[in-house]
């Protein structure tokens, strides 16, 4: 198999915390990024090639967190990494031009059989291997990975499945055009894999035709055109397309169960390591449910809380129910309860930084908070 990781997905619901990173970066349970359980599952599935499509402007996060894929084994002699611009494709239908040469090019030259495509707002752990079993053994142009999932757990903009027996896909619609809203639903988790000589004449008759432009939609597209099933994963997974969403799937990693099954299943999920110094606790700490990545010190209070790498909360501080991304400063006596710090924020002492599980607080990265915080 080969691979192609969409990044195209964007929320105004998400920000300021997508401001300066794409949603794919965002740090996740301490220590991980979103993009690495999509890589986490492509690696796992023994795939070395990969093609990922990037929103202009929005990729310094992604090459920092990447580096040059050694984690991952994107490094190795053999393995072959592309990158491609979302806007150029655009760009190229809006001209006229046929837009997907740069993605048929690069399934050309991979040799794959079958060819993987993950968007990347979807937190899973998906053994991609099982798919292609069920792939094959029903002799699909397209398998879609599916989960049933609660209404309140979907974007306006996901696909939603009708189905029929074995799993045939007999329509598709996005959940904001669906008539009647039901309790639950079979959302598409934009995981697909194709069978690549029948994928590019599809693309490249598509193009001629005015395709959508995302890839993600022209499988969606396709999947009641040709001989296609749906894969139902059964694992933990988390839809990312809001500060709410952000927040609840993180407090779910509180949950043993809910931690277990997404880190700890058969499949290792990967990220880029960093050599530091262990977490520090002072004596005159407090710390219940809650974790903590490498090289932080903590002197007061963490209860039910995430904390990310090199943060410090001093003596006499409190941390409750809250999301501290990397180097977060907590001043004396200072509260911060339901809210997410992003990167490089500082609070001075006696504050208090207070919002609801419903709505937490966002404080923007390389914010220094001199003042009290009070609600979303």
């Amino acid at each position: 198999m080969c691979a192609i990781i969409g990044n195209e997905h964007e929320y105004t619901s998400l920000l300021p915390l997508t401001k300066n990173r794409p949603l794919s970066t965002l740090y996740f349970d301490c220590k991980y990024r979103i993009i690495d359980f999509a890589l986490s599952s492509v690696v796992n599935a023994n795939i070395r090639n990969v093609f990922m499509i990037m929103n202009e402007g929005r990729i310094k996060s992604v090459f920092d967190h990447l580096g040059g894929g050694r984690e991952w084994g994107l490094d190795s002699i053999g393995s072959y990494q592309y990158i491609s611009f979302y806007q150029d494709i655009l760009r190229r239908k809006a001209e006229g031009k046929t837009y997907f040469d740069d993605v048929i090019d690069y399934l050309q030259k991979s040799k794959a059989s079958y060819t993987v495509f993950i968007s990347n707002k979807i937190l899973a752990n998906v053994d991609l291997r099982a798919v292609l079993k069920i792939h094959q053994a029903q002799n699909n142009e397209i398998t879609a990975v599916f989960k049933r999932v609660a209404r309140n757990d979907i974007a306006s903009d996901d696909q939603i499945l009708t189905l029929g027996e074995n799993g045939t896909v007999l329509g598709t619609k996005k959940f904001n055009d669906l008539s009647e809203k039901d309790d639950t639903y079979n959302l598409a988790m934009g995981i697909f894999i194709a069978n690549t000589d029948w994928l590019i004449k599809a693309l490249n008759a598509g193009q001629n035709a005015g395709a959508p432009t995302s890839i993600e939609e022209f499988l969606v597209s396709e999947l009641t055109k040709v001989k296609s099933s749906a894969y139902e994963y059964t694992g933990y997974m988390s839809n990312i397309y809001s500060v709410k969403s952000y927040y609840q799937a993180n407090m779910d990693m509180l949950n043993p169960e809910k931690f277990n099954s997404l880190l700890f299943s058969s499949q290792k999920v990967i990220t880029r390591t960093k050599n530091e110094v262990a977490t520090y606790f002072t004596e005159d700490s407090e710390v219940r449910r809650s974790q903590f990545a490498t090289g932080c010190v903590i002197k007061g209070k963490v209860e039910d809380s995430l904390i990310s790498r090199r943060t410090v909360v001093e003596n006499g501080a409190e941390v409750i129910g809250s999301v501290l991304m990397g180097s977060a400063n907590v001043g004396e006596n200072t509260s911060v309860k339901y809210a997410i710090l992003d990167k490089n924020v500082t609070i001075d002492a006696n504050l208090k930084i207070e919002g609801t599980p419903e709505k937490p607080v966002v404080i923007e990265k390389d914010t220094h908070i001199t003042a009290d915080v009070i609600g979303g």
